[in-house]
């Protein structure tokens, strides 16, 4: 057992340091989960993309067999999806996750090999088990590691995930155009398969070590956390409906009523994904200030008035715009609902994040048809409009679902006092800690005593995927700057060299658009590629510099 474990298992809060952990373990085993995240969400996003596209043009599968397929993965997922939380309040989740991502690596292959529709649903059966692991596994792990705020942790994960799915479908359409589904399918595989060995590396954790001492008197209530979650399992369920099945007829009303090609959808979404990858891990800043019901609320209404506006309004710019704006809000809103699930969830986060994940499904699974429905009996307005109200009226109800849970409406700022890394002893660490502010006033000017407790609470929720050395000082505004602009010059050159590789190719679209000219359909998806690339860079750039603009300060590391 690592100095992590042990120091949760002799009584730390719920993913708290213990008094003798070492930092540098506990960093290791989060890059390793984190990059784990990534390399799964690669190939597993894009199969959600190719799978009906595969199974109509090489089986030849019509459209009621492509359902059975896609059904077929969704539903096992659903099912499954208790039972993974289950298993990952009794076994170490990481290894439950690893798991997973060895059935969706066999699921891969499956894919790769098939050459009849009996192969494909058994490789669907396998990612649909193997999916539900996955995900509830580490987004168990995940609220082990935090003490009562967990926003920056989940949405570290989520944006490292969404960094995984974006790469994952540059290099499937790369691969697409040149091998075919084959080789992608492989690659996958081989994906999944490098993700379950870094799930596996590493020392055990202790069944259910870090669920013991939930910060929240109301979180140990007779009612049990299971039922005050009710309302709150209720919402996710009922707007991931309504986001999936406004999500589906979008797509339908670009590529008919627009016209639109796959690719140019894509470009439509590209500016909201964007930032729905690269915003969840800063946005805690700000939902831990405004706190959990004013979050829900701001991105349910933003999700109601996106909707409301497409009946409106669907020119392609208009959603590409909307979309952004409705994408800043979501990626808020996430991290903060499963910080709030995992904060009540007392002994048993595994269960709780298994019922939440199996509540968003459920709606995934039935919004589409409903909302289509709709559409097909009143049209394209009144399929909005629908959605709209949903939205709306989960907007009002998210302050009761919080106010429910008996949880503060701000996440906690402090630690308890044995998180505090520098102490190697367990026995001499809070003596220690109680004598340290003495020593701090009698020597040079050092930061306050609940400076130092704050910055240790930023710190450890930043512990997924992030050095935390303890004789690191904090970055000062200029000095963070410098590093921005450091940074953004590797990022640029990088940028440039692949745009000079793409000229030479006759691939730039950069260069197309400078110079006036009709781009060639041949090479549409390197086009798409350094588009998508070129946004990236922009967004870089406004966001590098604007630490040279407006200086402020790194988050700050523990001092010694």
């Amino acid at each position: 057992m690592s100095t992590l474990d042990k120091g949760t298992a002799d009584g730390a809060t719920p993913g708290g340091a213990g008094p003798d952990e070492e930092p540098d373990a506990g960093d290791a085993s989060g890059r390793r989960v984190l990059t784990a995240a990534a390399l799964g969400s690669a190939p597993m996003e894009v199969l959600d993309f190719l799978l009906p596209l595969w199974a109509g043009s090489e089986l030849k599968a019509g459209a009621s067999a492509v359902g059975a397929l896609i059904a077929v993965e969704a539903v096992l997922s659903l099912v499954v999806r208790p039972l993974a939380g289950e298993l990952s309040d009794r076994f170490d989740p990481r290894r439950v996750a690893a798991a997973g991502a060895a059935l969706y690596a066999l699921s891969f292959a499956g894919y790769a090999v098939a050459d009849a529709l009996w192969t494909a649903f058994v490789a669907a059966g396998l990612g649909g088990v193997g999916g539900a692991l996955f995900w509830v596994a580490l987004d168990t792990w995940t609220g082990r590691r935090t003490a009562g705020n967990g926003t920056a942790a989940y949405g570290k994960l989520l944006s490292v995930s969404g960094q995984g799915a974006f790469a994952g479908y540059l290099i499937a359409f790369t691969v697409l155009e040149r091998g075919g589904y084959r080789p992608l399918f492989w690659l996958g595989c081989a994906a999944c398969a490098v993700a379950a060995v870094l799930l596996m590396a590493g020392p055990s954790e202790a069944a259910g070590k870090a669920d013991a001492g939930e910060p929240s008197g109301a979180a140990a209530g007779a009612a049990g956390p299971s039922r005050r979650l009710l309302p709150l399992m209720a919402l996710a369920a009922v707007t991931a409906g309504a986001e999936a099945g406004l999500w589906m007829l979008l797509l339908l009303q670009l590529q008919g009523e627009y016209g639109l090609t796959p690719t140019e959808v894509a470009l439509v979404f590209a500016p909201g994904f964007v930032v729905f990858i690269l915003l969840p891990e800063h946005a805690h800043r700000i939902t831990d200030r405004v706190g959990r019901s004013w979050t829900m609320g701001v991105s349910f209404t933003a999700a109601a008035l996106f909707a409301a506006g497409l009946a409106v309004i669907s020119a392609p710019v208009a959603v590409a715009v909307l979309w952004t704006l409705v994408a800043a809000c979501f990626a808020a809103q996430i991290p903060v609902e499963q910080a709030t699930v995992a904060a009540v969830a007392g002994g048993r986060l595994g269960r709780a994040m298994g019922r939440y994940e199996s509540a968003r499904l459920a709606g995934v699974l039935v919004g589409p048809p409903l909302l289509g429905t709709v559409s097909e009996a009143w049209g394209w307005a009144a399929a909005c409009l629908t959605s709209a109200a949903v939205s709306a009226a989960a907007a009002v109800a998210a302050p009761w679902a919080i106010h429910v849970l008996g949880l503060p409406e701000r996440p906690p700022h402090e630690r308890p006092a044995q998180d505090r890394p520098r102490a190697s002893v367990p026995s001499a660490a809070e003596p220690v800690r109680r004598s340290e502010p003495q020593s701090v006033r009698q020597g040079e000017p050092e930061p306050a005593p609940p400076q130092q407790k704050h910055d240790r609470v930023r710190n450890k929720d930043d512990e997924l995927g992030t050095e935390n050395t303890p004789s690191a000082g904090a970055l000062s505004p200029k000095e963070h700057a410098r590093k921005e602009r450091r940074d953004w010059l590797f990022h640029t050159v990088v940028f440039a060299v692949a745009q000079l590789g793409l000229w030479a190719l006759d691939a730039n679209w950069l260069a197309y658009r400078i110079q006036d000219e009709p781009i060639p359909d041949e090479r549409g998806v390197l086009m798409w590629i350094g588009r998508i690339w070129l946004t990236i860079w922009i967004i870089d750039t406004l966001w590098s510099w604007s630490y040279t603009v407006f200086p402020r300060q790194k988050k700050t590391r523990s001092t010694s």
